[in-house]
């Protein structure tokens, strides 16, 4: 009954379920950091990005009474408001940490010496007391309130070109573009020509080259790096783009090759003797014919690259460095867990900058990725 036209296996739901089941996993929280990205440390704080929508009621951070003094009948008066973009109303308040709920709005607070403050449920406030307090340390203000929505674009404005952590992740972000284009493209253009020759030329050794090629895929990249960078160090190139961009090449080149070179034992055969026939050379060929054909495995390969370059930070601390002149982005980000820790909209901004290029990269080319990872795997 199972191979009844119309009616599906069980395993081919359990496998549709199980792709939505990751695609959620990783579109949800993607989505999530996207809406932190645009809310207030506050809101972050105190309520979950599905929570971005609707009126919020927490404890706010405390805030510094501040204003102009005057004064009135004797007394020495400072009045404004703890929140000048409005829309918030306070449901409780204090001056402690111990007790942040200590009074109700409309309340006035005892605060010694003959020094009071009333606050009330918009946040308005007034502070009276009998001398001067220009010299006095104006108490802080713990209130519990409900906040509307809000969203601002300075987190992106903060994380871009605010300098944080010793540099700003504009200049970072500039250095991993710098690092990853040359590195997903050298790559490219030496593995397209070995794979050609694997696949199509004949001369002594070709199998045994591509066994060791194999081999390579499973070299672990931390076995390498020391002894690679003592190479670097020899010749001459040491720290800096260039040796960064060939130890991402010396990285990259075995999984290309491989990949390349299976798809193009793919190509029809037919194609390359009719064009021998015709005169053509190898070159020409490779350029004319195999290269056009070979995009969706370029591509697939030109994904994986990126990407690994575009996240690496272990590389980029061995063959670039820590200077703020050649940080990337992901050594930045780092820096930031460190020291902005609590400052959860600029981390959920930074980290949104990080993944946006790489998501743009592969939702423009992931049409070719299956077509290019099943190379040669059907005959």
């Amino acid at each position: 009954m199972d191979s009844i036209a119309g009616k599906k296996p069980a395993l081919i739901w359990a496998v549709h379920l199980s792709v939505i089941a990751l695609v959620l996993l990783w579109v949800v929280p993607t989505f999530g950091l996207l809406v932190s990205s645009f809310r207030t440390g506050d809101q972050i704080s105190g309520s979950g990005w599905w929570q971005a929508l609707s009126t919020q009621e927490q404890q706010l951070s405390p805030i510094r009474v501040a204003g102009e003094e005057a004064e009135r009948d004797g007394a020495f008066v400072i009045e404004g408001t703890l929140f000048p973009k409005g829309g918030t109303t306070v449901s409780a308040w204090g001056t402690s940490s111990r007790e942040p709920e200590a009074h109700a709005p409309g309340d006035t607070a005892d605060l010694g010496e003959g020094v009071s403050l009333t606050v009330q449920a918009d946040g308005g406030f007034v502070l009276t007391s009998p001398a001067s307090t220009r010299d006095m340390r104006l108490p802080r203000v713990f209130t519990t309130a409900s906040t509307p929505p809000e969203f601002t674009t300075e987190n992106y404005s903060n994380v871009i070109s605010s300098p944080m952590a010793g540099q700003s992740i504009g200049q970072a972000f500039l250095n991993t573009l710098t690092v990853a284009i040359p590195a997903t493209i050298i790559p490219i253009l030496v593995a397209a020509f070995a794979a050609y020759a694997l696949a199509w030329m004949d001369f002594p050794g070709r199998a045994l080259l591509v066994a060791f090629i194999v081999g390579l895929l499973v070299v672990p990249l931390q076995l390498a790096l020391i002894p690679l960078l003592q190479f670097h160090n020899w010749i001459g190139i040491g720290k800096g783009y260039l040796g960064i961009w060939m130890a991402h090449t010396g990285f990259g080149l075995p999984l290309a090759i491989y990949l390349l070179r299976n798809y193009m034992v793919g190509l029809p055969r037919d194609i390359i003797e009719n064009a021998k026939v015709d005169g053509a050379t190898d070159f020409q060929i490779f350029v004319k014919i195999i290269l056009p054909l070979s995009f969706p495995a370029l591509a697939s390969f030109a994904i994986f690259q990126f990407l690994w370059t575009w996240n690496d930070l272990l590389v980029a601390l061995v063959f670039l460095g820590t200077g703020n002149d050649q940080q990337v982005l992901t050594g930045n980000l780092v820096n930031l867990m460190g020291s902005r820790g609590g400052d959860w909209e600029i981390l959920s901004a930074s980290a949104f900058v990080s993944i946006a290029v790489p998501l743009v990269v592969f939702f423009s080319m992931q049409r070719f990725l299956v077509r290019g990872l099943l190379a040669g795997s059907v005959k």
